[in-house]
């Protein structure tokens, strides 16, 4: 006669199969420690391939610098400088309806670069003596129309919040390498981001992969040193103490990335208390290195610490690292480009070709990858008969170092400048070209979210050949 299992009543099933909810928990909670085969904060990287940089520092110019006075000279505009634009190229729907206005030509001077005789206008001078260093991409293109959207998305691929920051995917995907700094690190030169914390969120993901905010006057990061009177085994008890709290709280929440992240967290502050000082110290750095960075001169000081204290950071083993210029649409020229842009390209251009210099002497450029871009281009036509609207049709963004394929222009906008028309390259394709220098392949980057295995370029996205050495 056949084995007839015992008739077992509910209440004894859900009882015998709970057991193995522990075992799940215990899983969760060995991977946020680096045991498990899981992606995650601490451990050895683990990418998909060779990677050609272990680092990144995003040169942000939120607010939408303008292709068409820096990168992307285009001599048909300034010929019909005054004029209507022409109707072959279509009256796309802008976000201050400025479609019908005239077009407006650039007045800067434009000179070949290097000798892969790049252009890059006068705005960005010393920019211009790392030309043979740049891969210049002027067919870039994405979804938005307004800044808080668009940054938005030039983070995580969406312009709606929620999804995980390019930040957060790196870390998630490699880890850190330095286990007493943070792996994602944030700083801005002016007010707070557009969108704000959403933009170096960790979304769906551990909230372990979230960036972390340094600020750039004072001590950098908030309470990093402790209270006088405090010696270092009250404090040591104090975070036993508290881990002992939230291990008893989070024993049944395994669920719940928050509280894990909670805890490294106060073991990440504890560790940082003696390595961070350290990191961020730009007074250990030569005259000759500061004044490289522009810190000699009031206009650079801001942006280039920030700059210096990047190439700081990825030194010490951090894996991600965006720097803010303008942050609060400070690059967002509606009325007065001239104004606007000759500000932000004086505070920036020196400390950016500081940044190139001094990765490059100290051999860091080779598996750093450098990033400089805003969220969207600016219009051809004028705005209130001096400024620029929003571009989210045609734009150029550049990379140096970590694989970029250097003394390279690709793609093309129209002759306007108004619409990338060669080798397109949605935001999805640049993010997919910089997880591929760090040796991760988007579509195998993958994290199980409401039953379905999500990617950091959501549904599309390729690697730009072209931009690779």
């Amino acid at each position: 006669m056949p084995h007839v299992q015992p008739v077992t009543s509910r209440r004894e099933f859900l009882m015998k199969a709970g057991g193995g909810f522990g075992a799940l928990a215990f899983a969760h909670l060995l991977a946020l420690d680096g045991f498990a085969a899981g992606r995650t904060v601490p451990g050895e990287p683990r990418p998909h391939f060779k990677p050609k940089a272990k680092s990144v520092i995003w040169l942000f110019m939120e607010g939408g610098p303008s292709h068409i006075d820096l990168f992307d000279p285009k001599p048909e505009l300034d010929r019909l400088a005054g004029k209507p634009m022409p109707e072959s190229f279509g009256r796309p729907i802008t976000a201050m309806g400025t479609a019908d206005n005239t077009l407006m030509p650039s007045k800067r001077r434009w000179k070949q670069h290097g000798q892969a005789g790049i252009w890059i206008s006068d705005w960005y001078s010393e920019v211009a003596q790392h030309a043979d260093d740049l891969c210049v991409i002027r067919s870039c293109w994405a979804d938005g129309l307004n800044h808080v959207g668009s940054v938005c998305q030039m983070n995580t691929g969406d312009i709606l919040a929620g999804r995980p920051s390019m930040g957060a995917w790196a870390t998630y995907g490699l880890g850190s390498v330095n286990q007493n700094l943070p792996a994602f690190v944030i700083m801005w030169d002016a007010a707070e981001v557009f969108g704000g914390p959403k933009n170096w969120s960790s979304g769906f993901l551990p909230a372990a992969y979230q960036g972390a905010q340094f600020r750039t006057d004072g001590p950098p990061i908030y309470h990093l040193a402790p209270p006088k009177g405090i010696t270092a085994e009250q404090q040591r008890s104090k975070l036993d103490f508290l881990a002992r709290l939230n291990q008893r709280f989070a024993a049944d929440k395994a669920e719940n990335t928050e509280l894990a992240a909670r805890l490294n967290s106060y073991e990440l502050a504890w560790r940082m208390q003696s390595t961070a000082p350290e990191a961020v110290d730009l007074s250990k750095e030569t005259e000759a290195t500061k004044k490289l960075y522009g810190l000699d001169q009031d206009e650079t000081k801001k942006y280039g610490s920030i700059c210096l204290m990047a190439r700081r950071l990825v030194e010490r083993g951090v894996r991600f690292v965006q720097c803010y210029s303008g942050s609060g649409s400070g690059w967002d020229a509606h009325a007065d480009l001239e104004g606007n842009h000759s500000k932000y390209c004086r505070q920036t251009d020196r400390p950016i070709a500081g940044l190139l210099a001094d990765l490059k002497a100290r051999g860091l450029l080779d598996d750093t990858l450098v990033i400089w871009g805003g969220e969207f281009g600016r219009t051809p036509f004028n705005e209130k008969g001096l400024g620029r609207d929003h571009n989210p049709w045609g734009f150029t963004i550049w990379m140096a170092g970590g694989g970029a394929k250097p003394g390279t222009v690709v793609g093309t906008t129209d002759e306007l400048g108004l619409r990338a028309i060669e080798n397109r390259v949605h935001v999805h394709d640049l993010h997919a070209t910089i997880l591929h220098l760090l040796g991760l392949d988007h579509e195998l980057l993958t994290y199980l979210h409401n039953g379905r295995p999500e990617r950091p370029t959501i549904n599309s996205g390729k690697v730009v050949r072209e931009a690779l050495a």
